[in-house]
């Protein structure tokens, strides 16, 4: 059985590269979304449209993708989504209308989207099972890195030449990547191919409906303020847009932080973990428009909110893998909900943040997160066990 096997280390920093890229990728307009508004003469919302659009498409694509594709071996589809990035990197950085620039980014969201569907479950495949909370934080850490190093050095790149090339660099990183996953990931046949009716039946256990919703909320609530954390440290907490790029920096540091702390809290204590998420964030995100108001205390309040967000992935993929019928198609539901969540909370945040003011989107980003945490908290902790052990996928 594959869990006898040796670990395959190498093949997990080759899917935690993946998914590093690949967020880089999707949030990375985020940390360029004044210089591409300037350069394509469109407003901040209209810019934040770069997030939406590769959210949503990764949305559809997550749970579509591994349906279309059937049988085929995860290690071929893994390699070839790495490809498609390729593409949408350099076609982002060649794009000469903002129409093309977002019909770049739906190649980039078609990637995200059946990546991470397939990544989030194939750890207990490539390390023992013992060793599958580790795994699974190396992979989800990726997440993290990409806020700790891929946005801010993108932005960062950015700043010093143009968005272009941020954009073009990520296309020959990914390459590299492909390349990687295909010389180090073994055969991973699906032991049983994801139909829709099994995507349906998900929904019959309460845990993957809990971890679906909360998700959702907590997502679209983050990104509904987060995608304009460039003028919200400039407006409300004073800072000047040169040091934007450096404590997006820092932020990504806190959430790396959260990440491993969370890697191992979680697979002692995935309920106390996953409430504590909407919890944190409720509390840091609403009173930053009152207590943010300096420089100083934007940042304290800015490495919390990465602490706490950078923990998100792990912690309810490790609620998945508890509570899953079927752990390949609860992620890939999982990630039609993240990305969807990002999609749609970058467009709500434009929505309000152009109608009224970037406080008013931190609020109603609060909103969500109380939601969030009133569903943990009237679920069962019953439901996701005691045991430190995940259960064993299909």
């Amino acid at each position: 059985m594959e869990q006898e096997q040796a670990p395959r280390w190498w093949a997990v920093v080759a899917v935690m590269i993946g998914i590093f890229l690949l967020v880089t990728a999707e949030q990375l307009p985020i940390g360029l979304l004044s210089q591409v508004a300037s350069s394509m003469d469109v407003t901040p919302g209209m810019a934040g449209l770069m997030v939406t659009v590769p959210g949503v498409v990764a949305a559809f694509s997550a749970p579509l993708l591994p349906v279309a594709v059937g049988r085929l071996d995860r290690r071929i589809m893994l390699t070839v989504l790495m490809v498609v990035m390729v593409a949408g990197s350099v076609f982002s950085a060649l794009a000469s209308s903002f129409i093309l620039l977002l019909a770049a980014r739906v190649l980039v969201g078609l990637s995200i989207g059946g990546f991470w569907a397939v990544a989030g479950s194939i750890a207990p495949r490539l390390v023992p099972e013992a060793q599958v909370p580790k795994a699974m934080t190396m992979i989800f850490g990726g997440v993290a890195a990409a806020s700790v190093m891929g946005v801010p050095l993108g932005t960062l790149l950015g700043d010093f030449s143009n968005w272009r090339v941020a954009f073009g660099a990520l296309g020959v990183l990914s390459l590299l990547t492909a390349i990687a996953l295909w010389w180090w990931l073994p055969p991973l046949p699906p032991r049983e191919p994801v139909r829709l009716r099994i995507l349906a039946q998900q929904f019959s256990n309460r845990g993957v409906r809990v971890a679906v919703l909360t998700t959702a909320f907590v997502v679209v609530g983050h990104f509904a303020a987060y995608t304009f954390i460039s003028p919200i440290l400039q407006e409300i907490s004073g800072v000047s847009q040169r040091h934007v790029g450096s404590l997006l920096l820092l932020y990504g540091a806190a959430g790396i932080v959260g990440n491993i702390v969370a890697g191992s809290f979680a697979g002692r204590h995935p309920y106390r973990a996953v409430l504590a998420i909407p919890s944190l964030l409720l509390v840091v995100v609403a009173v930053f428009p009152l207590l943010g108001v300096q420089p100083s205390s934007g940042v304290m309040l800015l490495m919390v909110w990465g602490a706490v967000f950078g923990s998100v992935s792990v912690s309810i993929q490790t609620w998945i893998l508890r509570t899953a019928p079927n752990t390949e198609a609860a992620t890939a539901l999982m990630a039609f909900t993240f990305n969807m969540s990002i999609g749609l909370g970058a467009m709500l945040g434009g929505r309000i943040v152009d109608g009224t003011s970037l406080p008013i989107a931190m609020w109603a980003a609060s909103g969500l997160f109380l939601l969030g945490v009133l569903l943990v908290w009237k679920t069962p902790s019953r439901i996701v066990g005691k045991s430190s052990v995940v259960k064993k996928p299909r």
